[in-house]
């Protein structure tokens, strides 16, 4: 396997000093009279784990959808590598490289595991070896190509996020959205996701991480934002908000 992964498209030729791969500037999203995201920044940068954690209803998943063009923007831009995302229609944000795997992992029950992962594929204009993907990701998850020719309704949830996750790597994304990958599961099965994450990260993914579990997602990522009502309230890397007294009396119980 390539640095980068076979599944990966390749990362742009470093310049020494390297510029955000993704920059969402002022984001804003309400709804209706509810302003749920108020004029964030953000930078994700090649290659590395973000996080963004807070209490519910804090703006984490409408970050997500707004990045992904599933919800309008108030304001604010979103730049890949200088392209304007920030209009784009959601198939075309998967196109140029931003792929999320959604809250609820939203597999098509009544398709088969390989045709959900075929689908994965359905906006790459590479004309790559789609059969070599497909092996890559069985490889991650050796439980999927058990049940390959098995219908998606019929996986437990953890099997279900595993085929969530296979799916968005078929569009080999330049960056991966995921929303609560821990939610619903049991420990074990919450380790075992963790530990995949981090395997596609090191083969050259870059991760933007929405998580409940703050201490799982802030052992995690490289760098991270603590969002609450709508504003981004502190931002560092993983170890330094792990340790913080405030990340620790709000979110770690100590």
């Amino acid at each position: 396997m390539s640095a980068a992964g076979p599944i990966h498209r390749a990362p742009a030729a470093s310049t020494g000093s390297t510029p955000p791969l993704l920059q969402v500037q002022g984001l804003k999203v309400a709804y209706g009279h509810i302003e749920a995201v108020k004029g964030i920044d953000l930078e994700l940068h090649e290659g590395r784990i973000t996080t963004l954690v807070g209490a519910n209803g804090a703006g984490k998943s409408t970050t997500l959808l707004a990045l992904s063009g599933l919800v309008k923007k108030a304001a604010g831009r979103v730049l890949l590598e200088g392209v304007d995302l920030t209009q784009m229609a959601p198939h075309k944000i998967v196109a140029n490289g931003v792929v999320q795997v959604a809250e609820g992992r939203a597999t098509l029950t009544t398709l088969t595991v390989q045709e959900n992962l075929e689908l994965g594929a359905y906006t790459r204009r590479d004309g790559g070896n789609r059969a070599h993907d497909m092996d890559y990701v069985f490889k991650l998850f050796p439980r999927l190509k058990e049940r390959a020719r098995g219908l998606a309704g019929n996986l437990s949830g953890g099997e279900q996020q595993m085929l969530a996750i296979g799916r968005a790597l078929m569009a080999k994304p330049r960056v991966l959205l995921l929303d609560e990958p821990s939610m619903g599961l049991a420990p074990i099965l919450v380790q075992e996701i963790f530990r995949t994450l981090h395997d596609i990260n090191q083969a050259g993914l870059t991760i933007f991480l929405v998580e409940q579990n703050v201490r799982q997602a802030l052992k995690i990522a490289d760098h991270a934002y603590v969002i609450e009502t709508g504003n981004i309230v502190l931002s560092g890397t993983g170890r330094e908000l792990l340790v913080n007294p405030k990340v620790q009396e709000a979110y770690l119980g100590s």
